[in-house]
């Protein structure tokens, strides 16, 4: 990942000189030549942007082309709040003016198009690619076109909602090495399609609910045809039904989906910028790990509340 033979210019070196320190010349170079895309710009991809883009990655791709509303403003500290200068604009064409100004090294460019109709070729000049405030499908969809390419492509899906953050890990396969040399073991990660299969009932039994509630609105907004996170309120009955329908086909209890959960996801309009800057953080570590080979990446899905403040990692593999 990333074109490891060239070396740093000069102008890198003084740039990421504290960087370097910390995780070795070999990690910026590959930083620094690894192209990274991203759809879907709410707070916590924003936060994410801003991270990677701080670290010195080669390029980053923006991808949304929504204009702005003030519930997009709620945790979007790249957007001006200036309707003479968001007028007529994309997110992505603002957050992308924005951006380049955190570090000119990077380049900072916007693709138009919607997310799903992107083909498997599309992807093929990334390093990573990163989505979010997506369906199901596209999910599915996105991760499968980048298992298809002849080259690793590390796929990230990230979700915010309320206080409660989720991110998915695809890494295909990767090599954890205890030095240059030596290969400790390999890891092999299921796709998104492959994880979320996975019965519930194989599961462990202080399995996060998190994880358990998030599935339960993802399959009622498939079966709604609803947009992610367009759901209220009003959507509570629904979802119990669905609730108790899925719990019996899977055999576990309606408990490990608590009602007062799902009815804070349910509601969930506004971002919160301290959630964001949290999931934001961890999405940023885990894409410098894969590009960089520094540090062992988190396998497969993160879940976070801060309800109780606790990080979650679950491994989901079948």
């Amino acid at each position: 990942m990333g074109k490891v033979g060239e070396e740093l210019t000069e102008q890198e070196t003084a740039i990421y000189d504290r960087q370097i320190r910390v995780w070795g010349v070999d990690a910026q170079r590959r930083l620094s030549k690894s192209h990274i895309f991203v759809s879907g710009l709410k707070g916590t991809v924003i936060e994410f942007c801003k991270n990677i883009v701080l670290a010195g990655v080669g390029s980053l791709t923006l991808n949304d082309d929504r204009l702005v509303t003030e519930e997009l403003l709620s945790a979007n500290f790249l957007v001006p709040s200036d309707e003479n200068v968001t007028s007529g604009k994309s997110l992505a064409e603002l957050c992308c003016e924005s951006l380049k100004d955190f570090n000119p090294m990077v380049t900072v460019s916007v693709e138009k198009g919607v997310l799903a109709n992107f083909d498997v070729e599309f992807f093929q000049k990334f390093d990573a690619v990163v989505i979010s405030c997506c369906s199901l499908l596209t999910k599915k969809s996105v991760n499968a076109k980048c298992r298809k390419l002849p080259r690793r492509v590390a796929f990230y899906s990230v979700e915010c909602r309320d206080s409660c953050g989720e991110i998915f890990v695809d890494l295909q396969s990767y090599s954890k090495k205890k030095n240059e040399e030596t290969i400790e073991c390999q890891l092999q990660y299921p796709s998104f399609e492959e994880a979320i299969a996975v019965p519930w009932r194989s599961l462990p039994k202080r399995m996060s609910k998190l994880y358990f509630a998030m599935r339960v609105l993802e399959r009622f907004e498939v079966l709604e045809k609803q947009n992610p996170q367009d759901t209220s309120g009003d959507d509570l009955p629904n979802v119990l039904k669905l609730r108790k329908e899925l719990c019996e086909a899977q055999c576990i209890n309606e408990s490990q989906i608590p009602v007062p959960l799902l009815q804070r996801l349910l509601a969930a309009r506004v971002e919160f910028p301290s959630v964001c800057a949290i999931i934001g953080g961890v999405l940023g570590q885990e894409v410098i790990k894969a590009i960089s080979g520094k540090g062992d990446p988190l396998k497969n899905f993160f879940l976070f509340d801060a309800m109780d403040g606790k990080g979650i990692i679950e491994d989901i593999s079948g």
